[in-house]
């Protein structure tokens, strides 16, 4: 099979040499007049030579390579590279028969699939596609997940980000009525229909093994809370109690049924819905041994750092008044437009300002089932700092 081929402009094609997997419109020569947004196209350098395979998109980031070189990119294409990612992820102790069958298993560029992500919660299997080549290939992505995981139901998820409108769709097997899979022994629901991203944040387990280090005999506050899974991983290594904040009912709903299936003692949790911004104008005392701050996304885009650098601040600078001396803290960002070097200059002003010294214990990033490389830094999105706050 051939395919389309672009052209890149002399002095262009270092990064994809390098096998950075985005093409920039920018370092395009030519574009053949045949070439519809979402078709396989190869990428040639100056003097013609193939460089790589992907997928074409009108926009910034042209084409996202797939291999970085001539190849067909059918169904055995796709099958061995989900088979390649089964395995990173057995190695690193995710998949069934082990204590965690909760995973990613697909995580777009970081896997060699762009465009896609693959969350496996016990036997169901949640797509997720953000591009329109990615679209096109679903029917190869679909069957060799038969092949390799065998799930009991194949789910697809999409974004509407390529012209699509947001949908949910059952594409194979049986969805069971309550999705359920173990995260180190511990056990949870994915709500894949209705909540966000496919269901549950997958990305957060090893910042949930670090902070139980620290759980025993707190009091803890969980800020935007969503489903509880922190929750439920600190009261299972002794934390006496964590009262959990979200603005969704429907997450705090699911925060009762996580605490139902790891059998936690009523007495040992509250919760309460409310947009966490307002909350924190009607909480001034001091009162909680480890705070952990988790917000979703303040910076979608480049343009809106300004505000959502003031909003982490607010956040950070908030919690540090209701931290006891000598407790701990955990902030976090999945902001993909934020450093960790931005937030850790967050985290000196607010300081500064509610007049604590932060302690650095732990350095965490997310969990390595949703990978980033040296080729694809900008894979790195999710960052957290476990502090000890003094004074």
């Amino acid at each position: 099979m051939s395919y389309p081929t672009i052209q890149l402009k002399a002095g262009r094609e270092a990064a994809t040499g390098f096998h950075h997997p985005w093409v920039f419109s920018g370092a395009i020569e030519g574009l053949p007049s045949s070439v519809e947004p979402g078709d396989l196209v190869y990428v040639a350098d100056r003097r013609g030579e193939i460089i790589g395979t992907g997928t074409y998109a009108k926009g910034t980031i042209a084409v996202r390579v797939f291999d970085f070189q001539k190849a067909t990119i059918d169904a055995s294409w796709i099958q061995e590279r989900i088979q390649a990612a089964l395995h990173r992820r057995y190695l690193l102790g995710y998949g069934k028969e082990t204590q965690t069958t909760g995973y990613r298993l697909i995580h777009g560029e970081g896997d060699g699939l762009p465009g896609l992500v693959v969350d496996v919660y016990g036997e169901v299997a949640v797509m997720h596609i953000s591009t329109l080549g990615m679209d096109k290939l679903l029917g190869g992505v679909v069957g060799a997940l038969q092949k390799t995981i065998k799930p009991v139901a194949v789910v697809v998820k999409r974004d509407g980000a390529y012209g699509k409108p947001d949908s949910f769709e059952l594409v194979d097997g049986v969805l069971p009525s309550e999705v359920m899979f173990s995260e180190r022994s511990l056990s949870f629901v994915a709500d894949v229909r209705s909540g966000q991203k496919t269901g549950f944040f997958l990305d957060q387990k090893d910042l949930r093994r670090e902070l139980a280090k620290y759980a025993e005999g707190k009091k803890v506050l969980n800020l935007f809370s969503y489903t509880g899974a922190t929750a439920v991983a600190l009261l299972k290594k002794g934390a006496a109690f964590v009262h959990n904040v979200d603005e969704s009912q429907r997450a705090l709903d699911l925060v009762a049924r996580q605490m139902e299936l790891n059998d936690m003692a009523v007495t040992s949790w509250s919760m309460e819905q409310a947009d966490v911004f307002q909350w924190f104008g009607e909480k001034n005392e001091v009162m909680y041994d480890m705070v952990v701050l988790d917000p979703p996304a303040l910076m979608k885009t480049v343009k809106e750092k300004e505000s959502a650098m003031k909003a982490y601040h607010f956040l950070n600078r908030a919690v540090l008044r209701l931290l006891k001396p000598g407790g701990i803290f955990a902030t976090s960002s999945c902001s993909h437009y934020m450093s960790e070097e931005d937030l850790a200059f967050v985290l000196r002003r607010a300081s500064v300002q509610a007049g604590r010294e932060l302690l650095l214990l732990a350095s965490v990033r997310q969990s390595m089932d949703h990978p980033w490389s040296v080729y694809f830094p900008e894979g790195l999105y999710l960052k957290s700092f476990i502090f000890l706050a003094e004074n």
